[in-house]
């Protein structure tokens, strides 16, 4: 079985682009940048865009990123999160780094720093008044 060069595969941008929606977890070692939609879990060794038109429902675990879009779930990211002015950000944010435009939303709870890195958060409840649980 061929082995993968590490450093060739963090180089890779992967793109899922606007009117595309996908249904399932996301696995990569490089970039990647999100205009369509991803039901579902993410995790990169690399950098997440959130383009304007991207929608994530589910968990992001990452070392960068920059969110544009939205998310509904919890975001995990070792270095820097950017929330740019038309991010919507529904959940939780564990992060060692921080940066916010005006006008970007976010409702959840964040712990940054050092520390961040090992917390444990509750999983964030989704939904409007007219939905019901069974």
């Amino acid at each position: 079985m061929a082995k993968y060069n590490e450093t060739e595969t963090t180089t890779a941008i992967n793109l899922i682009g606007a009117g595309t929606e996908i249904t399932g977890d996301v696995n990569s070692n490089g970039d990647i940048r999100i205009d369509g939609t991803l039901t579902g879990n993410l995790k990169t060794a690399g950098k997440v865009v959130i383009g304007e038109t991207g929608k994530i429902n589910g968990e992001i675990e990452c070392k960068n990123s920059e969110v544009l879009g939205e998310i509904h779930g919890k975001i995990k990211v070792s270095e820097l999160l950017s929330l740019k002015a038309t991010s919507k950000i529904f959940g939780d944010i564990v992060t060692k780094k921080l940066a916010i435009e005006p006008g970007s939303r976010f409702t959840g709870n964040c712990k940054m720093g050092e520390e961040s890195q090992n917390v444990r958060t509750e999983e964030p409840k989704f939904g409007n008044k007219e939905q019901k649980s069974a």
